[in-house]
């Protein structure tokens, strides 16, 4: 697909509304998001909401019992009741250890939730990616894609398997906690008024000061990975120029880039847990005073006061806990924020309404007056003018840049046109289905693309009840069955890593047979033959045009030799038409092809 894609620089197209953003979003759109998420698995949302509240009750009746136990104790006369003593203490480890093995439970649910939400999350994106223009892919990198897919939405997956269950224990422990303090002391509860807002307020103004740090090391890895995927790819051409050192440099560059993201968001994130220790520690002095003077007053036991300050513990230590899983609060909407950005990608339009499928075709294929651009202020076709009889074979040539691919792209219907309209059998391609105008044509790009699978597979992927008959028909046809044939297991040989085992010639073979199964109406090939030698070339064009007999065909091609026998040659320069005709007409015009051609042998010799 990557020989489709329009010729776009990054700078071009930053600001086209499909480019994946970092831009702030919503920060309460997104936790309603992740919400909806969990409610998918509702059935196992309820178990760890349930697992959760008895656990955190269970664990916080211990404070009470710990209370009566010391009341039993009588300072002054120096008795104890034992059997108080020993009946709280029971009642404490039994308590304990049922909390202990309810937690450990939710911990196994939420991790089961997590993976539900990370699974349903990946399986949105992958589907929203396959509806995506090729536009979308044209402006953005692969790298950071795959950031998203797999950083981001695992950063989300942590915190929910790890930090929401903490959340979870924590809501009800503080909620449980104040209601017991208030059932103790309520004069005591007062100190918490105060610092409990304090708290508050202080984390959600820092909340909005640190989120924009975790945004930009998304940004910033995502940035990374799409550069590493890209030199990974191109690991050849950079041995090839000597350009390691210059790569080494550019890596170093976004490393550290990358690094200092990562460091000031993660240093600054956890800065908020030590304030909020801060000030509950304060409270805690506050109530260590206060109460003493009440005890004094004889207001309240000590039993009491002891229950107290283990409640006003429970109650400040989550508050404390919740501040220092903050950091990776704010990471995990930083990283939802990009993932749904990639669920949210505005996908391809549908089709127009009363839009019909097409199936049966004749190859009548027209431009009329055709004008289109990538970016609105830099026009790529001007008025163009094509007819393409059915059956015949038109070929596309020209200077890098004139616009032969965006004709394909237009053919395709990967872009729309932006003036004119283009023709297939008299109807406008804008009112035929998108899917059955594709299924029309069997497309042969210069960049081959081979998935890890058998020979087979591969080349029956566009025909998957292909039979083996019709796999090595088109084989032979294509002048790959032999060496097929020497692989070790012949068609059922499997092809790995984009099949890098393989030379590139084989692999555009391998393309061109997969291309000659299918029974599509039309043809188009993007510089197909660009990896094989010039025989081998001129043997496929003869299978090709014997397969594909009667049947519209569109050529791009720079090698101007290959493309003498057909039917209209179009010499194309900056998105206008100035040539038309078949061979011998153009090269008695001396015009723009004479001086292609001439130019590309006097450089051969």
């Amino acid at each position: 697909m990557a020989g489709m894609r329009g010729r776009l620089t990054q700078g071009e197209t930053s600001g086209d509304k499909r480019r994946l953003s970092n831009k702030p979003v919503d920060k309460k759109k997104t936790l309603l998001r992740l919400w909806r998420y969990l409610g998918r698995s509702r059935y196992l949302l309820m178990a760890a909401i349930v697992l959760s509240v008895t656990s955190s009750a269970l664990a916080l009746y211990g404070p009470k019992l710990s209370g009566t136990a010391l009341d039993a104790i009588d300072l002054g006369m120096g008795k104890v009741d034992f059997s108080v003593v020993f009946r709280c203490a029971f009642w404490m480890v039994l308590c304990y250890c049922l909390s202990a093995i309810l937690t450990y439970l939710l911990r196994i649910a939420m991790a089961h939730l997590s993976k539900e939400v990370s699974t349903h999350m990946r399986q949105d994106i992958f589907a929203n990616m396959m509806r995506l223009p090729v536009g979308f892919y044209d402006k953005n990198q692969t790298g950071d894609i795959i950031s998203v897919i797999t950083y981001d939405v695992d950063t989300v997956n942590t915190t929910i398997s790890a930090d929401a269950v903490q959340i979870l224990q924590s809501v009800v422990t503080v909620m449980v906690s104040f209601i017991m303090m208030l059932t103790i002391a309520p004069v005591l509860v007062l100190i918490f008024c105060v610092t409990v807002p304090v708290t508050f307020l202080f984390s959600k103004w820092y909340a909005g000061w640190t989120r924009k740090l975790f945004r930009e090391r998304s940004r910033k890895l995502g940035a990374l990975n799409g550069f590493v995927e890209e030199m990974l790819t191109a690991h050849s051409t950079t041995r090839a120029y000597g350009r390691e050192d210059t790569v080494l440099r550019e890596f170093d560059e976004k490393n550290d880039a990358a690094i200092k993201a990562y460091t000031t968001a993660e240093a600054n994130g956890t800065m908020n847990g030590p304030v909020v220790n801060f000030i509950s520690n304060i409270s805690l002095s506050f109530v260590c005073l206060f109460g003493a003077v009440l005890f004094y007053q004889g207001k309240v036991t000590l039993g009491n006061l002891s229950s107290f300050i283990q409640y006003s513990r429970k109650f400040s230590g989550p508050v404390n806990e919740l501040a220092n899983i903050f950091a990776d609060l704010q990471s995990a909407l930083a990283a939802a924020e990009r993932v749904f950005a990639l669920i949210d990608a505005e996908p391809e339009a549908e089709d127009a309404p009363g839009a019909v499928a097409i199936e049966e075709v004749s190859g009548d294929v027209q431009f009329q007056q055709v004008d289109f651009s990538y970016l609105p202020d830099k026009p790529i076709i001007k008025k163009l003018n094509i007819h393409a009889a059915p059956g015949s074979l038109t070929a596309i040539v020209g200077h890098t840049g004139a616009g032969k691919t965006t004709i394909i792209n237009l053919l395709m219907r990967f872009y729309d046109v932006d003036g004119g309209s283009v023709l297939l059998d008299g109807r406008d391609i804008r009112e035929i289905t998108r899917a059955s105008l594709r299924k029309a044509y069997t497309m042969v790009l210069q960049d081959t693309w081979l998935f890890n699978g058998t020979v087979f597979e591969n080349i029956a992927y566009g025909k998957p009840d292909a039979t083996m008959e019709e796999v090595v028909k088109a084989a032979k046809a294509a002048h790959i069955h032999g060496y097929i044939s020497r692989l070790p297991q012949g068609y059922d040989t499997v092809l790995t890593d984009n099949g890098a085992s393989i030379s590139k010639g084989q692999k555009q073979l391998l393309t061109i047979a997969r291309a000659m199964l299918l029974d599509a109406h039309m043809l188009i090939l993007d510089e197909a033959t660009s990896n094989v030698d010039t025989r081998t070339e001129q043997r496929i064009q003869d299978a090709m045009r014997r397969l594909m007999k009667g049947k519209t065909c569109f050529v791009i091609a720079h090698r101007l030799s290959t493309i003498r026998s057909a039917d209209n040659i179009l010499v194309l320069d900056k998105g206008e038409v100035v040539e038309q005709g078949n061979h011998e007409s153009l090269m008695a015009q001396k015009g723009h092809y004479y001086k292609l051609y001439n130019a590309q042998f006097d450089s051969a010799g």
